[in-house]
């Protein structure tokens, strides 16, 4: 009975990952070419952005047992749904503070990431590229901090090479799922 769960568990956690995954490449997709032609629907994607991670992160946890069984990502939904909002203001300030947004999310939701990974590794395992993914947003984070800093450089291209890094990470993470069901786990 306890084995049925674990792979009905891997096998939402890899749909999971590959719904992750498409969303991140329809973004990238739309911030690179309508978004680059009409200013509104850019500003519009990059509040979506932090949203639907908010969004992904409260649909994961609870078909894992609540936010309360998931702390890390109970924590993602907030700093998540906070993000939206601050991009929204940062908006009407300047591109830097949307940088500076974006890189302060990155660092919290990475780490999050990363975090539940770890947790995750034991009952899903293949989590490698999970805390690969976690531990690198949070780098880009603060190279997105530094470049606030500077001269912004186009936001767009800048913020599409992460979250198309993200879909990639994310379609490995489901790839390795569907993989590792088909092979002994070590314990």
């Amino acid at each position: 009975m306890a084995n049925i769960a674990s792979i009905n568990q891997i096998h939402w956690l890899a749909r999971y990952y590959f719904g992750r995954a498409a969303f991140s490449l329809a973004w990238v997709a739309a911030i690179l070419t309508v978004g680059q032609q009409v200013p509104a629907l850019s500003a519009a994607l990059l509040v979506i952005y932090p949203a639907w991670d908010a969004a992904a992160n409260y649909l994961d946890a609870n078909h894992n047992g609540g936010l309360g069984d998931n702390r890390t990502q109970a924590i993602n939904v907030a700093v998540s749904t906070i993000t939206a909002l601050a991009v929204l203001v940062a908006l009407g300030m300047s591109l830097n503070a949307v940088l500076t947004v974006f890189g302060a999310w990155a660092i919290l939701a990475g780490l999050l990431q990363l975090s539940t990974a770890v947790r995750r590794w034991k009952s899903a395992g293949a989590q490698w590229a999970m805390v690969l993914s976690g531990a690198q947003s949070a780098l880009a984070g603060a190279v997105f901090v530094f470049q606030s800093l500077q001269t912004v450089p186009a936001i767009a291209p800048t913020l599409a090479g992460y979250a198309a890094f993200g879909a990639i990470y994310f379609l490995v993470s489901a790839i390795a799922l569907l993989f590792s069901k088909r092979t002994p786990q070590s314990a």
